[in-house]
């Protein structure tokens, strides 16, 4: 029965009773984090055999010495199971340093700075830059943005991906640069951008020569099924509909591997490859070719890069079964809250009454779990309904993922009961 249909007798009772579990929740000095989408130790374990590579011979499939200076577009041996894995032209694929992050920021900077190869003029002497932002969405996205002072707008996140109609009005604007885009098990969503999203994005006509969609694919291969989605090719789709030079794509290795020391890559067109590295060669003389060549010794192919990837769905399912049903047996009678079922991915998106996002926030703070802040998931952490919540079961034991959720529930009802009380 919905909270908001219970009789006044019925609502105190339930009031009662939970405002009890929530106090025998804090009486248990909780310390519980469920704010990033960290890999957990057993996760971190199946790699282990990487810290003893790439051994003796530091010689690649090319014969290049990796402990030597130059590569500037890293290994192709590592290259060519990743791009295979994704299903991406080697050539036009980059291994570069650890974080992809690293790779996004340094895009945004330098057309910031230099302009990139389609632009008039180097994006800082524009009156103004704006950048759509389908919401929810990653909130490391929204901080590269917002440190470099550009207008965040956002638009909504659907079941197929952004709302193709907000975001082809806003392409119109000249002042419009770019977009973000999650396309594969979206953060926090866990949404797969459809075949007509993605040849919409590909096609659409844009009012400023140089915009760009950051394809940010991190989580390409973090299925929770085994089974992989089909990764569209929107390089292809862009160059077919006249705009090659339309998509940034990352990856990494950061949650398949070793998260502080994987493998960051960059998928574009030859033009933007050339733009980039004729800026990355100024900065540097080449990437950690050591560490690429025993990602590529570990790996072995594209069929031991998905049987690794398999493994970590073994260990991160039972943790996302685990909070979808205590959600359900919590949450599901009481129509105070609604939340995703991701096939991949490392988020939960958890939607509470409309008003009362910051007030669960700050309860399961003060009972001893750390959630991600209410509104992280929007650009300058402002959730205009203050009702979203990102969830991330990665890290934590299964038991402890059952404990924390067990007490966010308590908190989502405790929230709603308040607000009903006001």
């Amino acid at each position: 029965m919905s909270l908001l249909d219970l009789d006044t007798e019925q609502f105190n009772e339930l009031a009662q009773q939970v405002r009890k579990d929530y106090q025998d929740l804090q009486a248990k000095n909780l310390n519980l984090n469920l704010t990033r989408g960290k890999p957990s130790n057993e996760q971190l374990d199946f790699s282990h055999d990487l810290l003893s590579l790439p051994g003796d011979d530091p010689i690649d499939a090319d014969g290049v010495d990796v402990r030597n200076y130059g590569g500037l577009l890293g290994i192709k041996q590592l290259r060519e199971i990743w791009a295979n894995a994704l299903g991406r032209s080697v050539d036009n694929t980059i291994a570069a340093d650890s974080s992809s992050l690293n790779i996004t920021f340094d895009l945004l900077l330098w057309s910031y700075t230099f302009g990139n190869n389609d632009s008039v003029r180097p994006w800082s002497q524009e009156e103004k830059i704006r950048w759509i932002c389908p919401v929810p969405g990653y909130d490391r996205h929204f901080t590269i943005t917002e440190k470099l002072g550009i207008e965040m707008v956002s638009v909504p996140m659907l079941d197929d991906g952004p709302d193709m109609d907000a975001v082809a009005k806003l392409a119109q604007d000249p002042q419009v640069k770019g977009m973000w885009a999650v396309p594969v098990f979206s953060n926090p969503t866990g949404v797969i951008f459809s075949k007509e999203v993605c040849e919409k994005l590909a096609a659409m006509d844009t009012a400023a020569p140089d915009f760009r969609i950051v394809w940010d694919n991190a989580y390409a291969l973090h299925t929770l099924t085994n089974e992989f989605p089909e990764n569209y090719n929107v390089h292809e789709m862009a160059a077919d509909a006249g705009n090659p030079n339309r998509f940034w794509e990352m990856s990494s290795s950061s949650k398949v591997t070793h998260a502080g020391s994987g493998v960051g890559f960059f998928t574009s067109s030859e033009e933007n490859i050339a733009w980039y590295s004729s800026i990355a060669s100024a900065r540097g003389i080449g990437p950690n070719k050591v560490n690429q060549l025993a990602h590529a010794r570990f790996f072995g192919d594209e069929e031991g890069l998905k049987a690794l990837m398999r493994k970590h769905s073994g260990s991160l399912a039972p943790k996302f079964d685990a909070v979808l049903d205590l959600l359900e047996k919590k949450l599901g009678g009481y129509d105070v809250a609604s939340w995703s079922h991701p096939e991949g991915g490392y988020f939960i998106d958890l939607n509470v009454i409309d008003g009362t996002a910051t007030r669960v926030w700050e309860l399961a703070k003060e009972a001893g779990i750390e959630l991600t802040k209410a509104g992280a998931s929007f650009p300058y952490g402002k959730d205009p309904h203050n009702r979203n919540i990102r969830l991330a079961p990665s890290m934590p034991t299964a038991d402890e993922v059952a404990i924390a959720m067990d007490g966010v529930a308590t908190c989502v009802l405790l929230a709603a009961i308040e607000k009903k009380e006001a």
